[in-house]
Formats: C-alpha cells, sequence, structure tokens
C-alpha cells in the first residue's frame, strides 16, 4: 500500500486504543496474588513459625506465608511494608527463620513500563505534526525552501498558450535565447539581466508567463510565493533564500519565479516596534544573494507584483531587478486572442461571436475572460444544450459584472417601483448625453449580494483617455437614478448608495489628480496610496487647511451642477420616464429593439464647463 493510502486511512483512535492497551498491560504485570499483610501480622506470623524465605529490601519484606495442615501446608506469597524495628533480625535468628537481603531497583521497572507509553505518545504527536502539515522530516528542516520545482519535461506550458500580451512575450524572449545559446552573449561581452520583475494588474497572466519562459528554455523552473519566505521564527526566512539559490545553482541553467513579491519586498526601516524583524532580515538575504550569483551560469530569477510602488528601492536597482516587464490588461485583439485559447476545448455554437464578447468586455483580464468561458458552459450544460450558445456567454458576462441573479428574492411592490423608476433614470440620461456608453439593458432582477437592478452600459471600444465633457456625463448619469426617485417620490432611498460612492470618487479624481477645476488650477494634490516613502498608508495631506476646503467646495459645485443636469433631462423627459418605467415593472428585464425604441432618438445636451 502506497504512504499516501495508509496516512488517509490511519486514525487517531487506533493510537488511543494501543495506548489503552499497554496501560492495562502494565497494570496487570504490577498485580499479583501476593497477600498483602500488616506488620503486626508478620511478627506473629514469625513467632509462630509460620513464614519462610523472607526477602528484606529498603521498603518492604516478602516471603512465604504458610497455613493450614502441617502434612498439607498451603503456602501464599506475602508483602508488608517494612518498619524500623531493631529486634527483628533477632527475632528471626531466634525463631530459626531464613532470611535474605535485597537492594530494590524500581528505576528500571518504571523504565520498562513507561518508555513504550512515551514511544507511543511520541508516535501519536508525529502523526498529528503530519497532518497539520508541519511535522515529518520537514519539521526538523524549517530552515529548507519550499520552492516547487518542476524539471525541463514537466513544464509543459509554452508561449501558446500565453495571448493578450504580445508586448511582454517579446521583451521575454531575449531571455529564452540567453538560456538556449548564452555563448552568443557572452561572446560580446554581454550580460542578461539578473532580475526580471512582471508588473500588472491581478489575473493578467504574470505567473502563466513566467512558466511559458520555463518550458519555451527548457530549463528547470523553481517556484515560490514571497510568503512562504517569512515566519515567526527569526532567521528561518534568510535560511530559505541561501537553501533556494543553492538548489538552483546545483540545476542552472533554470529559472527561479518569486510570486506576489511585494509580500517579501516591502521597504525597509519602517517597522513600528523598532530593529530589524524577519521579513527585513530575508529581504537583506535576498539582496545579498541577488548580488552573489553568476548570471552567466544561466541563473535567472524572475518576480512578479501588481504593487511596485511599495517595494524596497534597492530591490529595482541596476544589476537586481533592473528589467521591469509590463504585463497590462489585453486589448480587444487580446481578448480574443485569450477567449479562443480558453474555449478550444468548449463546444461552441454557430451563433458565438468570440470577436463581439471580445468588444463587450473591455478592462477584462485573462483570468476573467477564462472565468466567462467556462461560465458559460457550465450554464449550457445546467440547461442541457448540446452546445454554448451566444446568449450562456452575454449571461456569464452579467453574471460577473453584476452577479448572480436572485430571482427568489421578494421585494415590495413599491420597492419594485422605486428600483425599476431608478434604473430608467440612469439610461435615460445616459441616452442624452455625448460620449456615453450606450445603454444594452435594464433589468429590476436583483443580482448578487445588494444590487436590486442595473443598467447595463458595456464599452464598445478600449479607452485609455477620457475628457471634462465624458466625465461630467458620467457623474449626471450615475446621480440619474437618485434624481429619477426624487421627481417621482419626491424624497430619495438608500438605493443611490454606490452610485454616489463611485460619483464621489471620479468628482475627486477630477479635482484633486486631474486639474479639471479652473478654480484649483492645473496642481495635482494626490502623492497615490503609499506617499513618498512606499509605506502602505494613506499619505498625510501636504496642502493648507484652506486648501482642502477648497478642494471640497469644488467635489460639491461639480456633484450639484451633475444633479441639476440630470433633473433638467429627466424632468423633461417625465413621459417617457413613466412609459419606460411601466414597461420595466411589466417584463422585468428591457434590451434589443424595445430598449432602443423606448430610448427613441439620442438628444444630446452639452453639460457648463467647470
Amino acid at each position: 500500500m502506497p504512504p499516501e493510502n495508509i496516512g488517509s486511512k490511519f486514525s487517531p483512535w487506533y493510537i488511543v486504543l494501543i495506548i489503552a492497551v499497554v496501560y492495562l498491560a502494565a497494570t496487570l504485570l504490577m498485580q499479583s496474588n501476593t497477600k498483602e499483610i500488616s506488620y503486626s501480622q508478620f511478627r506473629r506470623a514469625v513467632v509462630e513459625k509460620r513464614v519462610s524465605d523472607i526477602t528484606i529490601s529498603d521498603t518492604e519484606i516478602a516471603g512465604t506465608l504458610i497455613s493450614g495442615d502441617k502434612k498439607k501446608p498451603k503456602e501464599t506469597p506475602f508483602v508488608t511494608v517494612k518498619v524500623d524495628d531493631p529486634d527483628l533480625v533477632a527475632l528471626l535468628n531466634e525463631n530459626k527463620i531464613t532470611y535474605a537481603g535485597k537492594v530494590q531497583n524500581t528505576l528500571l521497572l518504571q523504565i520498562l513500563l513507561w518508555v513504550p507509553l512515551f514511544i507511543i505518545l511520541g508516535v501519536f504527536w508525529f502523526y498529528l505534526m503530519r497532518r497539520s502539515g508541519r511535522g515529518g522530516p520537514d519539521f526538523m528542516s524549517v530552515g529548507r525552501s519550499k520552492a516547487k520545482i518542476y524539471s525541463e519535461d514537466q513544464v509543459k506550458i509554452n508561449f501558446k498558450d500565453v495571448a493578450g500580451v504580445d508586448e511582454a512575450i517579446e521583451e521575454l524572449g531575449e531571455v529564452i535565447e540567453f538560456l538556449k545559446s548564452p555563448e552568443k552573449f557572452q561572446r560580446l561581452g554581454g550580460k542578461i539581466p539578473k532580475g526580471i520583475l512582471l508588473v500588472g494588474s491581478p489575473g493578467t497572466g504574470k505567473t502563466l508567463l513566467a512558466r511559458a519562459v520555463a518550458g519555451e528554455a527548457g530549463v528547470p523552473f523553481f517556484s515560490i510565493s514571497g510568503s512562504e519566505f517569512v515566519e515567526m521564527f527569526v532567521g528561518v526566512g534568510a535560511a530559505r533564500v541561501r537553501d533556494l539559490f543553492s538548489q538552483a545553482q546545483t540545476k542552472a541553467p533554470c529559472i527561479i519565479f518569486i510570486d506576489e513579491l511585494d509580500a517579501l519586498g516591502k521597504v525597509r526601516g519602517l517597522n513600528p516596534a523598532g530593529g530589524h524583524d524577519e521579513r527585513e532580515q530575508t529581504l537583506n538575504q535576498l539582496l545579498v544573494e541577488m548580488d552573489g550569483f553568476d548570471a552567466r551560469k544561466g541563473l535567472i530569477l524572475v518576480a512578479a507584483t501588481n504593487r511596485p510602488e511599495i517595494l524596497d528601492p534597492a530591490l529595482l536597482r541596476p544589476g537586481r531587478f533592473d528589467r521591469h516587464v509590463l504585463v497590462d490588461k489585453p486589448d480587444k485583439k487580446g481578448r480574443l486572442d485569450i477567449l479562443t485559447i480558453h474555449c478550444k476545448d468548449i463546444v461552441l455554437a454557430k451563433d458565438v461571436d468570440l470577436e463581439k464578447i471580445a468588444a463587450k468586455t473591455p478592462g477584462f483580464v485573462g483570468a476573467d475572460l477564462a472565468n466567462i468561458a467556462h461560465e458559460a458552459a457550465l450554464l449550457a450544460a445546467r440547461r442541457g444544450k448540446d452546445a454554448v450558445d451566444q446568449e450562456d456567454f452575454d449571461e456569464a458576462i452579467e453574471r460577473i459584472v453584476a452577479g448572480l441573479e436572485k430571482k427568489n428574492r421578494l421585494m415590495k411592490q413599491e420597492e419594485k417601483e422605486r428600483v425599476a423608476y431608478h434604473e430608467v433614470g440612469h439610461a435615460i440620461v445616459a441616452s442624452m448625453l455625448p460620449g456615453a456608453d450606450p445603454v444594452e439593458k435594464i433589468s429590476i432582477v436583483p443580482r448578487g449580494i445588494a444590487a436590486l437592478g442595473y443598467t447595463l452600459q458595456p464599452a464598445t471600444e478600449d479607452r485609455y483617455l477620457m475628457t471634462v465633457t465624458e466625465l461630467k456625463g458620467k457623474l449626471a448619469t450615475l446621480l440619474g437614478g437618485r434624481a429619477a426617485e426624487v421627481i417621482v417620490f419626491s424624497e430619495p432611498s438608500t438605493g443611490a448608495h454606490n452610485d454616489l460612492m463611485k460619483m464621489t470618487d471620479i468628482a475627486r479624481r477630477m479635482v484633486k489628480e486631474y486639474g479639471m477645476s479652473e478654480k484649483i488650477g492645473l496642481v495635482t494634490f494626490d502623492r497615490g496610496p503609499t506617499g513618498d516613502l512606499g509605506i502602505d498608508m494613506e499619505a498625510p495631506p501636504d496642502y493648507s487647511d484652506d486648501t482642502s476646503r477648497e478642494i471640497d467646495n469644488e467635489i460639491k459645485r461639480m456633484v450639484d451642477e451633475a444633479y441639476r443636469t440630470a433633473d433638467t433631462i429627466l424632468k423633461r423627459e417625465i413621459k417617457r420616464l413613466h412609459e419606460m418605467a411601466r414597461r420595466l415593472l411589466e417584463v422585468e428585464v428591457l434590451e434589443g429593439d424595445e430598449l432602443k425604441r423606448l430610448l427613441g432618438k439620442e438628444i444630446k445636451v452639452q453639460t457648463s464647463p467647470a
């Protein structure tokens, strides 16, 4: 039976049973047919000459007690407590009873009885440590690296399995060429970068890209997370770093990949407890190892992070992580390539247009697109379809964007009407403003945790810049739901909470970061989430209280202006507002041609400048 099967079938109750059996056996061994008598009974028996074979030890007197008929005497072993009796020897000699002394060694007996029990308890403790993941050989070698090692024939991923990051692949191609033929670079005195830092948002494929580099180069791949270095025991992290590089040197050429580098490489010197904590010692050891290894042997360190701004500057200097590769969110072509890879094993219906899906998902990363493909396949299978069609993909996108449908969540009719007017208010304002993304769907079917309805406005193209007019249009659109509630019901509700958060964030950025307020001017007051020192906290403001007051006033002015714009549009389109809300209450979902008909011809309304 393999070891893993033994561990899975072994139960801790077996250990408890063994301990009980050993304890019972020890108890039985210590027990015998020996009769305990008092010392006075013993003296009386000596006088009556009914004892023999006396053995005297430090603590007790043992022997044989004779009783019954003299022709057929009965002999019974006895024991009594030794008393400090100076006349005992004389008494035994007087009655001509033979006796002997004995040195009692109770320690050996206790060892023989209790050592097996301790051994069994040790096995039990060892088993529990193994089950908790901290026992076995690894417990005694806590300083060894926890990196997973993949040999060159185990890394099956190559650049064909990676899409949407063509620029990053092209930049990493140089690394592959060096690992395959280092003499080409060494002949001219060139040196490959020791460290390559992959920077990008979560889910963009940084880890996948690192494994693809190892697969393309055909070299061993060491993979470890930054958090696996740091432990509560001082010195363990540094020992693991040394062991990792020692193992890698023996297998060079190879690639060491450290995921989530920010868990290990945060800026030093900011420990609130003072002194050097374990993480700083681990980081120091990593810096030393990066200076010590020879890149000409083909040992390359690749790391990934989505927070490069908090990394220690010593990590980013030339000679360490001196090459930064951006793994950005894919564009439309990249999204199409990613969808093609994830859909190659999915049975697609003829109406599926992956290019259309790619166009509807700007801002989605590779992990999001993989999730869309898998969700669509699950939806089709749940409905008993023979292939995954376009409807399944559209619903998968909505599920990821807005959450799972909650058709069983019951709302009062008054709340349902309020949600309908709220969502229609968003849609009407969006259709009347310039630069707004077209409204594709309005729904009052609850989704996710708190969404009672939603208005779907997927971007039609990738955007990298936005104008003042477009941002003001977004502000007015977000406030359209609140304005519709006030117009129809004469008071607002808590339904606009999420809209207000998004709207306030946009307005604050317009004033503090983008310089879009004429009163504040072309000044930015945002130093980022980490400040100048790189610490992971909100930096204190570096402007006066008067300036802070002006910023707050400008943000409020922009919000009030956006609300007036939304209010003006909806009061002018009040008939359309009631008509669309009534229809939405009937069908719960408006989309397609009916939605376009109800929205009618778009009337562009320009907002006033800041």
